[in-house]
């Protein structure tokens, strides 16, 4: 079992802004319902910041079932694409729109979710490997059938890391700002649910009232965010608020400008809060790195040093480690908390570890004299959206398997995404297509016309060379 439910009996482990609880003694309950109907059972999990989101994959995880943890908005076409290709046998849905997936075959019914068996040929015995946990998708919302498969010696490693470095226990009562299906805010949920915490669920946004109202009258004692977040909260005028209750802010999902990372050091030592920048991904379960809340001034610009348990190596372009500070490599990653590997299939759940502890994260980083790193770019072919991870090379896919005979080339970099095309009428279709398949703001996505993509001698694009047109 990954949590102690018994241990903190009927404390309220979760609540939500529709006045929905449910205390740790009823999660245990809940995860004897899961254990009978689904022990071994892989299940979509169409996630919201919920009580009977948050309540449902608590006790799958503690049952031995294996979610996919799902976006509620996520388009319907990328959907049928993931269900057709894992075939799921069950679903865990909100109540109100199970008739979507099926009218009936509920086996049981709690919180405003329904779990209902969906599996539409008999059991043909297929084994899901025993230690798999959890499946998490790799780029956002962009519907790849690949998903990350976590052990639940991965997620046991990172949470009991992230309880230790922010020194978790059982009076913390954080606010959701991120969804549960994004590894960050699973993190949350996971590492206080590990201390017997109270977590205040909302679905809720920074900039309507009723975010703040609930914080404030539910005492709210941490948040977290991505980049977008703090850029908001600063717009909002969030240092000239009153919230006695709020003791920590922590920060990842892409890199704070060192203007804002400061900033936000700063108000946090004046105001007698913590400020912790950390690193991660969801091939880490989630964390790797963070920044103490004692040097978040000192260094700012920092994502820190490795988190308890884990180690960090830069390797340069031959695979030698360096030892020098102040020289650029790409960043690798060692510890327990290192996910399983990838599935593309079904049958890819069967299998056990490859990756042995080690990542390579594709990031490129520098160590100053003191052993904090800094991130200066990335290695691969990713952007981080509002906190999203999203790939570049499947952005072009979707571009040009809908709109046959163009030539297409995304890049970008942090919040902006580019997207080039070499027809001028499809300009404002494309614009409109991307924005809406993996729900990012629209103003966050620039469709350009180009005469022609740049490549090289063997066809492969020279994304470098459409940096010049940036705006």
């Amino acid at each position: 079992m990954m949590w102690r439910f018994k241990e903190y009996g009927d404390k309220i482990a979760a609540l939500d802004d529709t006045g929905n609880a449910v205390t740790y003694t009823q999660l245990e309950e809940l995860s004897d319902i899961f254990r009978k109907f689904a022990h071994r059972k892989l299940i979509f999990h169409i996630c919201r910041n919920a009580v009977g989101s948050f309540a449902g994959y608590a006790a799958m995880i503690n049952a031995g079932a294996v979610p996919v943890m799902i976006a509620e908005d996520m388009d319907k076409a990328l959907m049928e694409n993931l269900w057709n290709v894992y075939q799921p046998d069950f679903i865990w849905v909100p109540s109100e729109r199970q008739a979507q997936f099926r009218d009936e075959g509920a086996v049981y019914q709690a919180y405003d979710y329904a779990l209902v068996d969906v599996k539409e040929t008999p059991d043909k015995g297929e084994e899901l490997y025993g230690e798999l946990a959890l499946l998490l998708t790799t780029s956002g919302s962009t519907g790849s059938p690949k998903l990350v498969r976590q052990s639940y010696a991965n997620i046991r490693a990172n949470t009991e890391s992230i309880v230790q470095y922010l020194e978790l226990d059982e009076t913390e009562r954080p606010i959701t700002t991120l969804p549960m299906n994004y590894t960050y805010g699973l993190s949350i949920i996971n590492s206080h649910l590990y201390v017997g915490a109270t977590l205040l669920m909302t679905q809720y946004t920074l900039v309507q009232k009723e975010f703040w109202e609930f914080l404030k009258s539910q005492q709210a004692t941490s948040f977290g965010g991505v980049p977008y977040t703090y850029e908001m909260l600063k717009k909002l005028r969030y240092f000239r608020m009153e919230l006695p209750s709020i003791r920590t802010m922590t920060q990842a999902g892409g890199k704070l400008t060192p203007e804002l990372h400061k900033e936000f050091a700063e108000y946090a030592q004046t105001a007698g809060k913590k400020f912790v920048v950390m690193y991660g991904q969801t091939e880490a379960t989630a964390r790797m790195a963070y920044l103490p809340a004692d040097k978040a001034l000192e260094k700012a610009g920092s994502m820190g040093i490795a988190i308890p348990g884990g180690h960090f190596d830069l390797i340069d372009a031959q695979g030698n480690i360096i030892e020098e500070p102040d020289t650029v490599g790409e960043l690798v990653y060692k510890g327990e908390n290192v996910t399983l590997g990838y599935a593309l299939s079904r049958s890819d759940l069967a299998k056990g570890d490859e990756r042995g502890g080690r990542l390579e994260t594709g990031d490129m980083a520098k160590r100053d004299r003191d052993g904090y790193y800094y991130i200066v770019g990335r290695k691969k072919r990713f952007l981080k959206m509002f906190g999203k991870r999203v790939n570049m090379d499947e952005i072009d896919c979707l571009v040009k398997e809908k709109f046959d005979g163009i030539e297409c080339a995304s890049t970008g970099v942090d919040d902006t995404m580019y997207i080039f095309v070499d027809n001028k009428e499809v300009i404002n279709s494309v614009h409109g297509y991307v924005a809406e398949k993996i729900h990012i703001n629209s103003s966050a996505i620039r469709v350009k016309y180009i005469a022609s993509i740049p490549k090289n001698e063997s066809g492969k694009t020279l994304y470098t060379k459409l940096e010049a047109y940036y705006d």
